[in-house]
């Protein structure tokens, strides 16, 4: 039988014992997860990094349409701003004004010319498409596959391919300029290719908490209803 000595002494030895295994297992996870940070193509880093760490961004943008046939079909430009998750507002200026905003529920596109405003749940117009790769939580790139990563001209290219084509966009490429975010381009079903440019970019500044909700105009057709609140249960 142990006396008390003997019981604090074996107290204070198994102590110190799992605390060499508590740091053994602590040093062996890091290093696994520094190995597989190691694996990472670079392309696969900066899109891990904006996915995560990138919780707001705003920007100018010019925009191209581009038949299959390389033939510009259409330009346009604008500005765009992004909170995570899920809120996004894309304003269209030139040739005409158009605004898309998502405000976590719904996605609502108003069309200043035709003076309507349809509305749409955002999560059945969002998921695989460019725009939720934006916008979307840091589980997004779960509904990607990663093809691969190559460098032109100071620009690290990721090429993406979303798992369900339903939304119709084949290939997306994301260019990162100096870790920043600065180009996209997607590929429709219609063999038709988008091309953005991202200007005067910046990220994880202070958006205004009411900026991504969106109040319908007067005067104009209401297209769609709205979700009004999120049914229990249902995560973002």
């Amino acid at each position: 039988m142990m006396t008390s000595r003997q019981c604090t002494l074996f107290g204070e030895r198994r102590s110190s014992v799992l605390s060499i295994v508590l740091v053994i297992i602590a040093a062996a996870t890091t290093a696994s997860a520094q190995e597989q940070v190691q694996n990472l193509e670079p392309g696969e880093l900066l899109l891990n990094d904006f996915v995560s760490n990138v919780h707001s961004m705003s920007a100018n943008f010019e925009q191209s349409l581009v038949d299959a046939d390389g033939i510009v079909m259409e330009t346009s430009s604008g500005t765009v701003d992004i909170r995570r998750p899920g809120q996004f507002r894309w304003r269209y200026i030139v040739p005409y004004e158009q605004i898309l905003v998502a405000d976590g529920l719904n996605v609502w596109s108003y069309d200043v010319d035709l003076a309507q405003v349809t509305v749409r749940p955002q999560t059945e117009v969002l998921r695989n498409t460019p725009a939720n790769l934006l916008g979307g939580s840091d589980s997004v790139l779960e509904d990607f596959d990663y093809v691969g990563s190559l460098e032109d001209r100071g620009t690290i290219w990721v090429q993406l391919k979303p798992k369900d084509s339903g939304h119709g966009f084949g290939k997306i490429e994301l260019g990162f300029s100096d870790g920043t975010l600065t180009r996209m381009m997607f590929d429709d079903t219609l063999e038709q290719t988008t091309l953005i440019a991202l200007l005067d970019v910046t990220t994880n500044e202070p958006i205004a908490e009411d900026f991504f909700d969106f109040l319908v105009p007067d005067d104009v057709d209401l297209v769609g209803v709205p979700i009004l609140a999120r049914p229990p249960g249902v995560a973002d």
